[in-house]
């Protein structure tokens, strides 16, 4: 997810297609065109950014419900007996102990601890699971999953054509897919999965999504993703569902405070850099579970329950001027404490947020800072994330 220009510079996955190349197009490529969305390439795939306004698709997904396409995003297949335990050393969770029909978030992370990408690890199986990669980064976690795995009493595959993948998204959103299906959705939970038939289509179902909103990820044979689009768009009229793009997929998972690979993860970045030293488990079973990064990010951890050098942080703008990342935080005198991850105007607030790592000092909510805007000083606020969260 490094950084673009313009209103796709903070969305997760987002990298810009190697030079040359010709970007990919999903399964619902006519239909975005149809509908007059603005495509732009976007991690080696024509992407709809946004429909009309991105701004009206993100209130959408806040106050009704949004139909997004995420049919970019790599899925890896591992199954056998020894899947789990193949897991345990290739990331940093501990997935074998993982049940059946729920999933975690994860990250794969080089032997100095740095993040090589986010993941969500679902258990489809007593001995299979599904690995879903950022777009930008699927080739190079297949590769590193291949690499860690062998030996492993399991099987790898490629499974990045094999599905579709589209999202239902918001307040209405169980309502919309609850019209086209006889899975129990009631019993869902969240991080969680279960294989039926949506529209006729069959789906894995999964409550899980980008947006801080309920809602639903469902992967679906490539050949049926227009059906079940069309048929998830006639069942959301009534509640206001609109086709949403990944520019306010963007805004709506800064708002909830939801990391994004290239800006707040980086390979030069561990969990607990960002906050996320939960997602590291040290303790896998009874056995020593010798996973790749371990002893690096043993340090991390120690080193975080110190003193930390620095923090992750919300920024809130006191004026209109938007931070961008890689713009300086400093304090109100100018003295640089740290940088911009991702920034942009935020619908649900009325002003513009960011996300930032800043010196630890200057990291407790209500410190004054400010954000260097083509040299000009503009106050901000320190605030904890998430800046959203759904009520409950």
């Amino acid at each position: 997810m490094t950084s673009e220009q313009g209103s796709t510079n903070d969305m997760r996955d987002g990298t810009p297609p190697t030079a040359g190349s010709a970007p990919r197009r999903t399964p619902l490529d006519a239909v975005h065109r149809r509908l007059g969305a603005t495509i732009a390439p976007f991690a080696g795939w024509d992407m709809p950014l946004r429909y009309g306004s991105e701004r009206e698709e993100h209130l959408a997904v806040r106050q009704r419900a949004g139909l997004f396409d995420l049919s970019h995003m790599g899925e890896i297949t591992l199954t056998g007996p020894g899947a789990g335990a193949a897991l345990d050393h290739a990331l940093v969770g501990y997935l074998s102990a993982l049940a059946v029909g729920r999933a975690r978030y994860t990250m794969l992370c080089a032997e100095d601890g740095g993040i090589l990408d986010d993941l969500i690890v679902y258990r489809t199986g007593d001995e299979e699971f599904l690995v879903v990669a950022n777009a930008a980064n699927a080739e190079r976690v297949l590769a590193e999953l291949r690499s860690r795995v062998a030996g492993y009493a399991t099987e790898l595959r490629d499974d990045r054509d094999a599905y579709a993948l589209v999202a239902v998204q918001g307040p209405a959103a169980a309502g919309i897919l609850g019209r086209l299906t006889d899975a129990p959705l009631a019993g869902l939970r969240y991080y969680a999965c279960l294989s039926g038939t949506v529209a006729g289509v069959p789906a894995l179902i999964a409550r899980t999504g980008y947006t801080g909103e309920d809602g639903f990820e469902l992967f679906v044979p490539p050949g049926d993703a227009e059906r079940l689009w069309d048929a998830l768009t006639d069942a959301g009229a009534d509640d206001g569902l609109v086709p949403a793009g990944l520019s306010c997929r963007d805004t709506l998972r800064l708002e909830a405070g939801m990391p994004l690979y290239g800006h707040e993860l980086t390979d030069a970045t561990t969990p607990f850099d960002a906050g996320l030293g939960r997602v590291v488990r040290f303790d896998k079973g009874t056995g020593d579970v010798r996973f790749v990064g371990r002893e690096a990010l043993a340090r991390a951890a120690e080193a975080a329950a110190g003193t930390p050098g620095r923090a992750l942080v919300g920024l809130v703008a006191e004026g209109r001027r938007v931070p961008r990342a890689g713009y300086r935080v400093t304090t109100p005198d100018g003295t640089v404490v740290g940088e911009v991850t991702s920034g942009a105007p935020s619908p649900t607030l009325g002003r513009p947020i960011a996300m930032a790592y800043v010196d630890a000092e200057h990291g407790e909510p209500g410190t004054e800072v400010a954000v260097d805007i083509r040299g000009g000083l503009e106050p901000h606020r320190v605030v904890a994330l998430p800046f959203y969260q759904r009520p409950r």
